[in-house]
Formats: C-alpha cells, sequence, structure tokens
C-alpha cells in the first residue's frame, strides 16, 4: 500500500484545454512537445464549431517536470495563437474516471427538419434524471441553411453518447418518445454495443413504409371497390381485425380485374423520400436488405429490380385468362411470417439477430419490429409507435442511416 502511495506522489497528471481558430498543425505542435519531455497521454479529443477548436489533452508526467512542459506549451501556443489552460487532476480522480469504464455507453439519436435548443434542452435534462453522463455530442447531419429553398427537405441530427445505468430504462425510454412526440422530432436509444457497430441486415415493410401509398387500394380503385378494400385496409392496420381475415376479404373484392393494371401502377408508385439514397448507401456499406410485405410479390420484385433488395418475400395473387380470381397462392406474409422470414435470412446469411434492422408502419409489422435487434417504425399508426422503441416520424427512409450512425460526411 506505501509503494503505491509512493509511486502516485511521483505522478501528475495534467488536463491541456486548447481553444482557438482551427488551423493545419495545433495537433501536431503540441503532442510534439509531450513527446520531448515523454508525457504519457491518457487521453484525448477535439471537436470543431463553425472553425473554431477545442482540444483536450489529458497527460500523465513525472513530478518536477510537469512545470517545464507547460511553459513550453503556453509558449507554443501563443505563437499558433490560440488559447490554452491547465487543470491539475488527482489519482484519486483519476482512477474515479477509469472506474467508470465498466459501464454501459448509451446513443441518443435526435432527428428532425430541425432541432430547437428546448428540444435539445428537454432530452438533456432526462439524461442527467437518469444519472447519465454525456461524453460526446456529434452532429450527423450537414449544417442546415439559414434560409430554407423553396421545396427544401432540411433535416437536421445529433447524436449523444453517454455513460452510465440508468436508473430505469422503461421509463427513460417511455419520456424520450413522449418528448419526442410532443415536440415533433425523432429519437432513438440504442445500447452501443458491438451489435449496434455492425448491422448488418435491414428488413422493410413495403406498403406505406418504402411507398408512399398501400398497392391493394390502388387495384381497388381500378376494379371500382375502393372504398370498400380501404375501410378494411385501415382497419387491419389500426389492428381491429385480424391480418389474414382482413387480406382474404379484400383479394376476394379483386375478383375479375385484368392483370395489365398490375405493370401501370407499378411504374407510377410514389416512392418515399429518401428511399433512393438509402438503398445506395446501404448497398455500398454491404448491407443485406429484403422487402417483407403483405402486399404483392409483382410490386416488391418491381422495387427490388429498381433499387437492388436481395429478398423479396410477400403474397402471390392467383390469375386465370389474364385475371385476378380473387384467390391468393401459397401461405400469407402476414405478421408472424414477417418475423420468421426475419430471422430465417438472418440464418442463411450467418447474421446474428442483433444485427437486424426492421422498419414497418403497420400493427402487422410489430412482430417483425420486435424480433429484430433494431425495430424502427416509420411514420406509424398510433399503436404501433406507441408500442416500438424507436421511431421516425418526421423524414424519409434515409433517416435510418442516421439511426444506425452514419454521418452526412461518410454518405455524400
Amino acid at each position: 500500500m506505501s509503494n503505491q502511495s509512493s509511486n502516485a506522489s511521483d505522478v501528475e497528471i495534467i488536463l491541456t484545454t486548447i481553444t482557438g481558430h482551427d488551423r493545419p498543425g495545433v495537433t501536431s505542435a503540441l503532442t510534439s512537445i509531450l513527446a520531448e519531455y515523454k508525457a504519457d497521454i491518457l487521453d484525448i479529443g477535439q471537436a470543431d464549431i463553425h472553425h473554431y477548436m477545442t482540444i483536450g489533452i489529458l497527460f500523465k508526467t513525472s513530478t518536477g517536470i510537469s512545470g517545464e512542459i507547460m511553459k513550453q506549451l503556453l509558449f507554443k501556443s501563443t505563437e499558433l495563437g490560440v488559447q490554452i489552460r491547465f487543470s491539475p487532476v488527482s489519482v484519486e480522480a483519476y482512477e474515479e474516471w477509469v472506474g467508470r469504464q465498466g459501464k454501459d455507453r448509451w446513443m441518443i439519436t435526435m432527428l428532425g427538419r430541425k432541432l430547437t435548443a428546448n428540444d435539445i434542452a428537454l432530452v438533456s435534462n432526462e439524461i442527467a434524471d437518469q444519472g447519465l453522463n454525456i461524453d460526446a455530442i456529434m452532429r450527423l447531419t450537414g449544417r442546415p441553411p439559414l434560409v430554407e429553398e423553396e421545396g427544401g427537405a432540411s433535416k437536421m441530427c445529433v447524436e449523444f453518447s453517454v455513460r452510465g445505468n440508468p436508473d430505469d430504462y422503461s421509463r427513460f425510454q417511455r419520456h424520450l418518445m413522449k418528448i419526442s412526440s410532443t415536440e415533433g422530432f425523432d429519437v432513438s436509444l440504442q445500447k452501443d454495443d458491438i451489435y449496434r457497430r455492425s448491422r448488418r441486415l435491414v428488413c422493410f415493410d413495403m406498403d406505406s413504409t418504402l411507398i408512399e401509398t398501400e398497392v391493394i387500394d390502388e387495384l381497388a380503385d381500378r376494379a371500382g371497390v375502393g372504398d370498400k378494400v380501404r375501410a378494411i385496409t385501415e382497419s387491419a392496420m389500426r389492428g381491429e381485425i385480424d391480418f389474414r381475415e382482413s387480406f382474404t376479404r379484400r383479394c376476394e373484392l379483386l375478383k375479375g380485374l385484368d392483370v395489365s393494371v398490375m405493370k401501370e401502377i407499378a411504374e407510377n408508385l410514389p416512392i418515399t423520400e429518401g428511399m433512393e439514397r438509402m438503398m445506395g448507401v446501404l448497398r455500398r456499406a454491404g448491407f443485406k436488405t429484403a422487402i417483407l410485405s403483405g402486399g404483392f410479390t409483382y410490386f416488391g420484385n418491381y422495387l427490388k429490380d429498381k433499387y437492388g433488395f436481395d429478398y423479396v418475400y410477400a403474397n402471390e395473387l392467383e390469375v386465370e385468362d389474364g385475371k385476378l380470381t380473387g384467390r391468393y397462392v401459397g401461405e400469407i406474409v402476414d405478421g408472424k411470417r414477417k418475423a420468421e422470414l426475419l430471422r430465417l435470412i438472418a440464418q442463411f446469411e450467418h447474421i446474428n439477430i442483433a444485427q437486424t434492422i426492421a422498419v414497418g408502419d403497420g400493427a402487422n409489422d410489430l412482430p417483425m419490429l420486435g424480433a429484430a435487434g433494431l425495430g424502427i417504425a416509420f411514420h406509424a399508426k398510433p399503436k404501433v409507435k406507441k408500442t416500438a422503441e424507436q421511431s421516425i416520424s418526421t423524414i424519409g427512409l434515409d433517416g435510418v442511416l442516421y439511426f444506425i450512425g452514419f454521418k452526412d460526411s461518410y454518405i455524400e
């Protein structure tokens, strides 16, 4: 014990903070001085906002030479035109800080067309109330314009890295979702573990997720039964009636429709904002992607060919003499089947289920969202949004990229 105290008394720990206009060579010049005196760097970090930088360096040196090191650092910072401050750190305080490394790390992602100071303050207050400490804050989106261009679709995303164990995880999650819903932004709370950093499979619902319509409604309009089918569709999406029952009833109403209308509908599908950008990035990053839909294979395959999805599982309409019979072929892809397919694809691709993401909007997507490592309710019905732990309601599908942790500067 006395030996440890003796060693500790021979050590000085100094926190050095450098601020000023960013310019090349600042970090190099200052760390070269530390290297000259054989100081050990215990921690280092840098942040830049509008060409103004802040660098933090925590270093350890032997008692007796810290004064000379600080003098040389002060001379160099004056020469570089930056400000420098020194704060001594006790060995006890350092060891307490090191001890916090065993605690969990969480990533909290805020996303919206814009984020206000009030939005960030509310989330920060929740973080503090849970006894968590913010280690870092990073902006994932590009810098927003001062004046939004007409027809523009700006977005802003800020990511908090926090450390600690929440006092009450369920309450924390619930409060974040309530704040985001009330204030009009999206939020994601994820444990920052190896799985979050290595997502590999993303499975999507199709209707009202990848496309801004329900294809069965489009078919029904051509068949002259649009109002009847829409009423059944809405009831199913709200979870009021069983999906299998609703699907069978809607298919029956399409009896006699000429199959030629499917090509015309497919070529005019309203694609959801951000889908093309999202798919381009996911393909480049090596993700596997799948469409798991309660809709129809014809339209899923159209999107697969156009945007490069790897898998499509949906429902097959029966056709006789060029017309729909009002029946379907094979097993219905309902909520339970979607979850099964997600697991099967992950197994086939040798992907841990924790590395999967599911995105959907309806009640029949809930089993899939619950099975995935990250389940995202996208512009979802109230029941779905209330149940899901993550949701995107303010921007397009490329919001999924930010929940994964992609930064605009990487994407572009």
